[in-house]
């Protein structure tokens, strides 16, 4: 997962999980992001996710977008990458992963070493008598 979080423009503050891809990001509400900031074309940018490539930006048609204050018509991204489109600003961050729950297979394995000591506290009752 991936996460944009906004740092200037109307939508300061606010972040965005992106789960699925191809994510369009422009003025029309029909993006996946909708940002009405000055500078800001009805389909401005697209986020792709490719296996060899990673990920990327491309924009569209004369839209204009910088990678870490750089012109970019389209670029890789990396971790940190601030993007900036129209007045808005971006930064590209990789989503923190959520943990799934461990207690089941905790009390599994405290099951199991219990069921172990149990046994060997068995035998020896066993072998010393």
């Amino acid at each position: 997962m991936v996460q944009l979080s906004i740092l200037s423009g109307k939508s300061a503050g606010g972040n965005h999980i992106i789960r699925r891809f191809p994510y369009s990001i422009g003025r029309a509400r029909e993006n996946n992001l909708c940002l009405d900031e000055a500078g800001i074309w009805d389909r401005h940018l697209t986020l792709v996710f490719q296996r060899e490539e990673g990920f990327t930006m491309e924009t569209l048609a004369e839209a204009l977008a910088t990678v870490n204050g750089q012109p970019q018509k389209s670029a890789r991204l990396r971790n940190g990458d601030i993007i900036s489109l129209g007045s808005a600003k971006l930064q590209f961050w990789l989503a923190p992963v959520p943990l799934r729950g461990l207690h089941l297979r905790e009390m599994l394995v405290w099951l199991i070493v219990a069921a172990v000591l149990a046994s060997e506290m068995a035998l020896i009752y066993l072998v010393g008598s």
